[in-house]
């Protein structure tokens, strides 16, 4: 069978890239880790020991980068609907996350300790429907939101995927009222006719 006009183009747009060139070149599963290596750099997210969530993990860039930055005496606990082959210093659960007992579980791996960090890379399926998926990305980033608020020590911080659109402003601003700051970054690693980028929530405030 030969391959559509829409796979043909993906295709040759992942030779072209050079986030995905150097994915294969390094160990990281995918060219998002290199998303947040940019963000790490400028804004100084990771620490030796900390313990860290992360949302939306497969195929797992980003808890192979966390798990990295904090060695071997922090850990990561990484959740996704998709399975995630092991990575060292993970703790993966497989689930909804939009679903309790998924969240649950995440609260019994942390066993009543706080966490230094949560980051989440979630995005729904696209619908192609502008709207509906705004919508629907922003239910995510409000799900992470509300998992850090009940998670995270003082001082922790939160590091969202969203998609500019309606919906945003007043999302930041809910975060305005428990974090010291609030910025926003887009990584060069994001693609530059995608809407998304990152809001990170720095120094939460119980």
């Amino acid at each position: 069978m030969s391959k559509s006009p829409g796979s043909k183009h993906w295709l040759q747009r992942q030779e072209k890239d050079p986030y995905v060139r150097k994915a294969r070149q390094s160990h990281y599963r995918s060219r998002a880790a290199y998303k947040l290596a940019e963000i790490d750099k400028k804004d100084h997210l990771f620490r030796p020991r900390q313990t860290v969530i992360d949302l939306g993990a497969a195929p797992g860039s980003w808890s192979q980068y966390a798990a990295d930055r904090i060695g071997d005496q922090g850990r990561v606990i990484a959740i996704d609907i998709l399975p995630l082959e092991p990575i060292d210093n993970v703790l993966f659960i497989q689930g909804d996350f939009t679903e309790q007992v998924v969240y649950e579980g995440c609260l019994a791996r942390l066993g009543g300790r706080r966490c230094d960090l949560v980051i989440s890379d979630l995005a729904p399926n696209l619908s192609g429907i502008r709207a509906t998926d705004q919508a629907a990305s922003l239910y995510l980033a409000e799900l992470a939101r509300d998992l850090a608020l009940e998670v995270l020590k003082p001082g922790g911080h939160l590091l969202v995927k969203v998609f500019q659109g309606e919906g945003i402003d007043v999302f930041r601003q809910s975060l305005r009222e428990h974090f010291a700051k609030i910025v926003t970054r887009k990584p060069g690693a994001s693609r530059d006719n995608s809407r998304e980028f990152y809001v990170l929530a720095r120094s939460y405030r119980l």
